[in-house]
Protein backbone atom coordinates (compact mmCIF):
# COMPACT_ATOMS: atom_id res chain seq x y z
CA UNK A 1 0.00 0.00 0.00
CA UNK A 2 1.33 3.42 -0.92
CA UNK A 3 1.19 6.21 1.62
CA UNK A 4 -0.27 9.27 -0.07
CA UNK A 5 -0.16 11.44 3.04
CA UNK A 6 1.85 14.57 2.55
CA UNK A 7 3.49 16.03 5.59
CA UNK A 8 4.20 19.72 5.70
CA UNK A 9 5.51 21.78 8.52
CA UNK A 10 3.50 24.92 9.16
CA UNK A 11 6.01 27.65 9.82
CA UNK A 12 3.39 30.31 10.42
CA UNK A 13 2.48 31.05 13.98
CA UNK A 14 -1.00 31.87 15.15
CA UNK A 15 -1.05 35.64 15.54
CA UNK A 16 -1.71 37.01 19.01
CA UNK A 17 -1.90 40.69 18.10
CA UNK A 18 -4.69 42.29 16.08
CA UNK A 19 -3.23 43.84 12.95
CA UNK A 20 -4.63 45.24 9.73
CA UNK A 21 -6.36 42.50 7.72
CA UNK A 22 -6.47 39.86 10.46
CA UNK A 23 -9.73 38.24 11.51
CA UNK A 24 -10.44 39.05 15.14
CA UNK A 25 -12.89 37.63 17.63
CA UNK A 26 -14.04 39.91 20.44
CA UNK A 27 -16.49 40.02 23.28
CA UNK A 28 -17.87 43.46 23.97
CA UNK A 29 -20.36 45.38 26.05
CA UNK A 30 -21.83 48.59 24.62
CA UNK A 31 -23.30 51.35 26.78
CA UNK A 32 -24.51 54.88 26.23
CA UNK A 33 -21.93 57.39 27.44
CA UNK A 34 -24.57 59.74 28.85
CA UNK A 35 -26.11 57.36 31.40
CA UNK A 36 -24.37 53.97 31.18
CA UNK A 37 -27.45 52.15 29.87
CA UNK A 38 -26.40 48.93 28.12
CA UNK A 39 -27.56 48.58 24.51
CA UNK A 40 -25.64 45.45 23.47
CA UNK A 41 -23.61 42.66 25.06
CA UNK A 42 -22.02 39.77 23.15
CA UNK A 43 -21.60 37.66 26.30
CA UNK A 44 -25.33 37.81 27.04
CA UNK A 45 -25.98 36.58 23.50
CA UNK A 46 -23.42 33.85 24.14
CA UNK A 47 -21.59 34.56 20.91
CA UNK A 48 -18.49 36.68 20.33
CA UNK A 49 -18.25 39.00 17.33
CA UNK A 50 -15.88 38.12 14.49
CA UNK A 51 -14.72 40.59 11.84
CA UNK A 52 -11.77 41.46 9.61
CA UNK A 53 -9.87 44.53 10.79
CA UNK A 54 -10.07 47.53 8.45
CA UNK A 55 -12.47 45.77 6.07
CA UNK A 56 -15.28 48.29 6.65
CA UNK A 57 -17.35 45.73 8.57
CA UNK A 58 -17.30 47.76 11.81
CA UNK A 59 -17.67 51.39 12.83
CA UNK A 60 -14.31 53.16 12.69
CA UNK A 61 -13.97 53.85 16.43
CA UNK A 62 -14.51 50.20 17.37
CA UNK A 63 -12.26 48.89 14.59
CA UNK A 64 -9.43 51.31 15.43
CA UNK A 65 -9.58 50.41 19.14
CA UNK A 66 -9.02 46.72 18.39
CA UNK A 67 -5.94 47.35 16.20
CA UNK A 68 -2.84 46.54 18.26
CA UNK A 69 -4.68 44.67 21.02
CA UNK A 70 -3.28 41.33 22.19
CA UNK A 71 -5.33 38.21 22.84
CA UNK A 72 -6.68 38.38 26.40
CA UNK A 73 -6.43 42.18 26.56
CA UNK A 74 -9.47 44.22 27.60
CA UNK A 75 -9.98 47.94 27.07
CA UNK A 76 -12.76 50.48 27.46
CA UNK A 77 -13.20 53.13 24.79
CA UNK A 78 -15.50 56.04 24.03
CA UNK A 79 -16.75 56.42 20.46
CA UNK A 80 -18.16 59.75 19.30
CA UNK A 81 -20.79 59.93 16.56
CA UNK A 82 -18.07 60.91 14.06
CA UNK A 83 -16.30 57.57 14.61
CA UNK A 84 -19.53 55.68 15.26
CA UNK A 85 -22.88 55.81 13.51
CA UNK A 86 -22.70 59.45 12.44
CA UNK A 87 -24.75 62.46 13.41
CA UNK A 88 -28.52 62.46 13.10
CA UNK A 89 -29.37 63.81 9.65
CA UNK A 90 -32.70 65.45 8.95
CA UNK A 91 -32.51 64.38 5.30
CA UNK A 92 -32.75 60.75 6.50
CA UNK A 93 -36.33 61.37 7.63
CA UNK A 94 -38.97 60.84 5.01
CA UNK A 95 -42.72 60.95 4.73
CA UNK A 96 -44.90 58.25 3.19
CA UNK A 97 -48.59 58.10 2.44
CA UNK A 98 -50.37 55.80 4.90
CA UNK A 99 -51.64 53.90 1.87
CA UNK A 100 -48.04 52.71 1.27
CA UNK A 101 -48.47 50.41 4.27
CA UNK A 102 -50.82 47.41 4.46
CA UNK A 103 -54.22 48.50 5.80
CA UNK A 104 -54.25 45.69 8.40
CA UNK A 105 -50.87 46.77 9.84
CA UNK A 106 -51.34 48.68 13.09
CA UNK A 107 -48.79 51.49 12.89
CA UNK A 108 -47.32 52.90 16.08
CA UNK A 109 -44.64 55.49 16.83
CA UNK A 110 -41.26 53.87 17.43
CA UNK A 111 -42.21 50.84 15.34
CA UNK A 112 -39.42 49.51 13.11
CA UNK A 113 -40.39 49.17 9.47
CA UNK A 114 -38.58 47.57 6.53
CA UNK A 115 -38.64 49.63 3.33
CA UNK A 116 -37.54 48.69 -0.18
CA UNK A 117 -35.05 51.11 -1.76
CA UNK A 118 -35.17 51.84 -5.51
CA UNK A 119 -32.13 49.57 -5.98
CA UNK A 120 -34.02 46.67 -4.37
CA UNK A 121 -32.14 46.72 -1.06
CA UNK A 122 -34.05 46.66 2.19
CA UNK A 123 -33.68 49.69 4.46
CA UNK A 124 -34.86 49.75 8.03
CA UNK A 125 -36.41 52.78 9.60
CA UNK A 126 -38.56 53.62 12.55
CA UNK A 127 -41.85 55.46 12.60
CA UNK A 128 -41.43 58.80 14.35
CA UNK A 129 -44.76 60.46 13.59
CA UNK A 130 -48.23 59.40 12.51
CA UNK A 131 -50.54 61.89 10.82
CA UNK A 132 -53.98 61.29 9.39
CA UNK A 133 -52.74 60.62 5.86
CA UNK A 134 -48.95 60.35 6.24
CA UNK A 135 -46.32 58.45 8.20
CA UNK A 136 -42.87 59.91 8.99
CA UNK A 137 -40.06 57.36 9.03
CA UNK A 138 -36.54 58.01 10.36
CA UNK A 139 -33.86 56.15 8.39
CA UNK A 140 -30.99 57.24 10.65
CA UNK A 141 -29.26 54.37 12.43
CA UNK A 142 -30.81 54.03 15.92
CA UNK A 143 -27.38 54.84 17.43
CA UNK A 144 -26.77 57.91 15.23
CA UNK A 145 -25.89 60.99 17.25
CA UNK A 146 -24.94 58.96 20.32
CA UNK A 147 -21.60 58.86 22.11
CA UNK A 148 -20.99 55.22 22.97
CA UNK A 149 -18.73 53.32 25.33
CA UNK A 150 -17.46 49.84 24.58
CA UNK A 151 -15.65 47.42 26.82
CA UNK A 152 -13.79 45.17 24.39
CA UNK A 153 -11.95 41.90 25.08
CA UNK A 154 -9.88 40.39 22.29
CA UNK A 155 -10.41 36.63 22.49
CA UNK A 156 -8.82 35.50 19.23
CA UNK A 157 -6.85 36.49 16.15
CA UNK A 158 -6.41 34.50 12.98
CA UNK A 159 -4.59 35.35 9.80
CA UNK A 160 -7.08 36.14 7.07
CA UNK A 161 -6.57 33.99 4.03
CA UNK A 162 -7.83 34.62 0.57
CA UNK A 163 -8.36 31.90 -1.95
CA UNK A 164 -8.09 32.46 -5.64
CA UNK A 165 -9.06 30.31 -8.57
Amino acid sequence: MTDTTTSTTDTTETPTTATDGTTVTVHYRGTFDEDGTEFDNSRERGEPLEFVLNSGMMIRGFNDAVVGMSVGETKTITVTPTDGYGEVREDRRTEFERTAFPAELELTEGMPVPLRAPNGHTLYGRITELQETTVTVDLNHPLAGKTLQFEIELVGVTATTTTGA
